[in-house]
């Protein structure tokens, strides 16, 4: 049985849940200056997003990031679901900068491929205790499915 985790107050849970996750935003918005530019060069698969969704649809998740975790560790989620979680966003840090930082889509691919088995598992883990929790990481996996196939396209055709 995992040990289930007691930690801080709700509020400072959820700030930290949210820092973390903020941090991985941080890392990508200091990664992808010139990401704009390197997209609009890229040949693109035809159901390609405009660049300006990126923001918008990345806000969103990594709100739903932050709350699914904080979610599940309100649950009483164990430590090992929380160290799945923190490896899902160790993962996602370095997507922006492999794809667009270091222009290596092919590791960028892999990385992202990775990263989907991996909150495919956080989303099985988290079901166990907060079916919420769960959903958002749903949410994040589509998401990232979708990112994974854009990376793929890009691979392919450039």
């Amino acid at each position: 049985m995992a040990t289930p985790i007691r930690a801080p107050s709700l509020p400072f849970a959820l700030a930290g849940f949210g820092s973390a996750v903020g941090i991985v935003a941080v890392i990508g918005a200091s990664f992808g200056g010139g990401a704009k530019e390197t997209y609009a060069a890229l040949r693109l698969p035809d159901w390609a997003p405009p660049s300006w969704l990126f923001g918008p649809m990345w806000t969103v998740v990594y709100a739903l990031m932050a709350l699914s975790g904080w979610l599940y560790w309100r649950a009483g989620g164990s430590k090992t679901g929380v160290a799945v979680y923190g490896f899902g966003l160790l993962l996602n840090a370095a997507w922006v900068p492999l794809f667009f930082g270091a222009g290596m889509a092919v590791y960028a691919l892999l990385d992202i491929l990775a990263l989907n088995l991996v909150v495919l598992v956080t989303a099985w883990l988290f079901f166990r205790r907060s079916r919420l929790a769960a959903l958002f990481q749903g949410i994040y996996l589509l998401w990232l499915v979708y990112t994974a196939a854009l990376n793929l396209a890009v691979v392919i055709l450039n």
